[in-house]
């Protein structure tokens, strides 16, 4: 996809071990894991919320 192979791959894992040590990666791939998961449900919240309005511009009962 970027260019990136398993070596590229080991080396950013060792930098971010060497700078975050490893006793925070879990904390880490929470934080990211938990960012990724209300970022998806913002945009879905956002895409159920635009149907409805269009639905109410159309003259529609609003229900999804």
């Amino acid at each position: 996809m970027f260019g990136l192979g398993m070596p590229e791959l080991i080396i950013i894992l060792v930098i971010i071990v060497i700078i975050f040590g490893a006793g925070k990666l879990p904390e880490i791939g929470a934080g990211i894991g938990k960012g990724i998961k209300n970022f998806k449900k913002a945009t879905s919240d956002a895409d159920k919320q635009e149907k409805i309005e269009e639905n109410d511009k159309e003259g529609g009962s609003g229900s999804v």
